[in-house]
């Protein structure tokens, strides 16, 4: 399931609190986008085709929740950006991403962290 740039941020919304009806999302987006309420609605809808979330109907209006994980997505996210970028190897992300300054201190320890665990955790 492909899940464009825009609707992953009506995604996000949901993952965070559902069920929510459309004008409960676009509220959720004041201040972080200037979409109008025929955008969230067009947004909702594409999702609502593709599966990615359910409609119940309460009254006159909609209540939406996610059907498709935020876990399931960004591992799907993720394997797609290492096999397009870095033929889907970590070390060459982890060093470009090292090349050009993005690594903070606290991103190497907790790195040095999650390396640890994974030594300890071999055979």
């Amino acid at each position: 399931m492909q899940i464009s740039e825009a609707e992953s941020v009506v995604m996000d919304v949901l993952w965070h609190q559902h069920p929510l009806g459309a004008d409960d999302v676009l509220s959720a987006l004041s201040g972080q986008q200037e979409w109008q309420e025929a955008t969230v609605k067009t947004l909702l809808n594409r999702l609502l085709n593709k599966g990615a979330i359910t409609a119940l109907k309460e009254g006159r209006r909609y209540l939406y929740s996610p059907v498709l994980r935020r876990e399931d997505w960004v591992l799907k996210e993720s394997s797609g950006l290492l096999d397009r970028l870095f033929d889907g190897r970590v070390a060459p992300l982890v060093a470009h991403f090292s090349q050009h300054q993005k690594l903070s201190q606290k991103d190497i320890a907790e790195l040095r962290k999650l390396l640890q665990e994974i030594d300890h955790d071999q055979p």
